[in-house]
């Protein structure tokens, strides 16, 4: 198919395949005549993987990424199903990558069309195809437009809550070859940013667990009696258990990462979950969060990996970097949380950790394992409290929740600062 084509679809069930030279994430979106999602449950990808008549089949065997569409399953109000790809790799671009789309017979396998977007560059993601209705007819469309600002941009410009993403009108259409680049996260500082003030006034953390090390937040020059620091090397946390960021009396750290893993809990079944950190004030109001779908925040600051990653101490399936001394004098406190959002329990899981990593000397420096699992889709991990001193205070918190993204996060990981 020529951009811009379109055909009649010939079949009721087809499957929109998209493969290209490098990894990409396949989703499809399912619009009303408004152009809009009726929810967040119309976004179909790879941690939502079922919607009405859509479906997301994941890579397997050397068959590429693909949504599967059953039109007579689709509800009468949507009009178009928006086929989209994106890059595995969120630091790459499409430049001189060719994806190619096939549209298959979903029952005979038979290839119906195949379509590959020309002229791509700066794009990290694209809108392939569209399958849509004409009257009582279903029909095809080769598309082709790119943008700059990731699946992100995309999601918001069809309605769906992408919390914080980029403008809408960073799009860059393929059919003009315009590519107005939406302005990329910056990188993550190689030496950290200079030290900000600390915050006149740290959240009110709740009072210290039984059993817990160290007491609530003292003003600076206080004597912390009994408190633990990092002076012995690595520290094993207990729910409830904290540890300060410190060594020798003096700030430590500059730049940590926490690691977070986990193991499915039986049978080999895959567990997909999100790690994400949300930043707060001294009122406890969210400032920002970083995510799968938004990895830098403040100025890089805090850069999220959005890959898995091995380090000493054991595999991360995801890790978060966080330059202390580059957060604004405003973030007082971190939480970090883990979700599943294809709403898998916690109890499918096993072995689940967080780890903190000195990122200059990936030495492990503190480290919490979830003892046991509740029935829930969100957990609260640890939390990160900016004391009056302005030194980081580290607390186990392994606080489950039903919560399915980190958006459902704010209000109670908020009551557990």
């Amino acid at each position: 198919m020529a951009q811009g084509g379109n055909a009649p679809l010939g079949s009721a069930r087809v499957v929109v395949e998209v493969a290209a030279p490098k990894r990409l994430d396949v989703s499809g979106l399912l619009l009303t005549a408004a152009g809009k999602v009726r929810s967040d449950a119309d976004f179909v990808f790879f941690n939502a993987p079922q919607g009405p008549g859509v479906t997301h089949r994941p890579a397997a065997g050397g068959t590429p990424d693909a949504i599967a569409v059953d039109t007579a399953a689709v509800p009468e109000e949507i009009t178009r199903i928006v086929v989209t790809a994106s890059l595995d790799d969120r630091r790459a671009t499409f430049a001189g990558t060719e994806p190619t789309a096939t549209v298959r017979d979903a029952d005979t396998g038979r290839e119906l069309f195949a379509f590959t977007p020309p002229r791509l560059s700066r794009e990290t993601a694209l809108v392939v195809v569209e399958v849509y209705r004409r009257g009582a007819e279903w029909k095809v469309r080769a598309v082709g437009q790119g943008y700059a600002n990731g699946l992100a941009g995309i999601a918001t410009d069809f309605g769906v809550a992408v919390e914080d993403a980029a403008p809408a009108d960073a799009t860059a259409d393929a059919a003009t070859g315009s590519s107005p680049a939406a302005p990329a996260a910056p990188p993550v500082p190689t030496t950290p940013p200079a030290p900000t003030a600390p915050p006149t006034a740290p959240p009110r953390p709740s009072a210290a667990p039984q059993g817990s090390a160290t007491p609530p937040p003292m003003p600076s020059g206080s004597p912390a009696v009994g408190k633990i620091t990092l002076d012995k090397g690595r520290v094993n946390l207990v729910k409830g258990g904290s540890v300060s960021l410190e060594k020798a009396g003096k700030p430590f750290l500059a730049s940590v990462r926490m690691g977070l893993g986990w193991e499915p809990a039986g049978r080999g079944r895959n567990i997909d979950l999100d790690a994400s950190v949300i930043a707060f004030d001294a009122q406890r109001a969210k400032i920002d969060t970083a995510w799968f779908m938004k990895l830098s925040v403040f100025n890089g600051a805090i850069a999220h990996s959005g890959d898995n990653l091995t380090g000493k101490g054991g595999g991360d399936d995801e890790a978060i970097t966080v330059h202390l001394s580059g957060l604004p004098p405003e973030v007082c406190g971190l939480v970090f949380v883990v979700n599943s959002f294809s709403g898998q329990k916690f109890t499918d899981i096993k072995n689940a950790y967080c780890r903190l990593v000195d990122a200059a000397t990936e030495e492990e420096l503190v480290r919490f394992d979830l003892a046991q699992s509740e029935p829930h889709t969100g957990v609260a991990m640890c939390k990160l409290v900016r004391q009056f001193s302005g030194e980081w205070v580290m607390t186990a918190l392994g606080e489950y929740v039903d919560a399915k993204t980190a958006r459902s996060m704010v209000k109670p990981a908020a009551a557990m600062l």
